[in-house]
């Protein structure tokens, strides 16, 4: 099995960058897309953009190669990095960045996750050893909880070349927040507010329109 890993650093760019390296990897290897046999995907937890755009293209290459996909939770992955070193405690926690002050995480025991992914303050993180990129965010806090041979990133090769020993997490992205933007539960009229500030014109103008009664005294 010929496994190749490409990191990109501009988080900014997944569109324009994502299938090129896939060729990239693929040609470094001597294969080429129709030499695909499955499609294994981190379907989070993430941002929005990107896990919109790698499991999106992880959908299409799926469909138009006709090959199975496997979606996986990344933290899970680096869970199984762990384990693998044979150096991993019976319980511990995963932790990735969430940015806004926040990290992503899961606790697991004995390799296996327990409960759902999760995202809160750091400080909220269960009192055990943790691994993961989210222990780099917050070293002043984390940093001496975390074991000399943590992992301290995704390996994709690594989830390439064992993908069949990490849970089958689907293909719905693991957002674990709401999104910035959303519809308007119903759309407010501009014309009863117009109403309301119409009013009293209105009433002053009915008031107008009504005969006026001019009584005379009598001396």
């Amino acid at each position: 099995m010929a496994v190749a890993t490409r990191t990109v650093g501009n988080s900014h760019s997944h569109v324009e960058m994502l299938i090129p390296c896939v060729q990239e990897m693929l040609s470094a290897t001597g294969a080429s897309l129709p030499d695909v046999e499955r499609i294994c995907i981190g379907v989070g937890p993430g941002p929005f953009t990107g896990l919109r755009v790698g499991i999106a293209t992880a959908v299409t290459l799926g469909q138009v190669l006709d090959v199975p996909l496997h979606g996986v939770c990344t933290l899970d992955v680096i869970a199984a990095q762990w384990m693998a070193t044979g150096g991993a405690p019976q319980e511990f926690v995963i932790a990735s960045d969430a940015r806004r002050k926040e990290l992503y995480w899961a606790r697991y025991s004995d390799g296996r996750r327990a409960g759902e992914p999760q995202v809160t303050d750091p400080a909220r993180l269960p009192h055990e050893p943790v691994a993961g990129p989210g222990v780099d965010v917050y070293p002043e806090l984390l940093g001496e909880r975390r074991p000399a041979d943590a992992p301290c990133s995704v390996d994709a090769g690594f989830m390439a070349a064992n993908w069949q020993s990490i849970p089958d997490a689907g293909l719905a992205p693991l957002y674990l927040r709401k999104p910035d933007a959303e519809l308007p539960s119903a759309r407010k009229s501009a014309l009863n507010g117009r109403h309301r500030r119409m009013r009293p014109a209105r009433h002053a103008v009915e008031q107008a329109g009504r005969p006026t009664t001019i009584r005379q005294a009598t001396k």
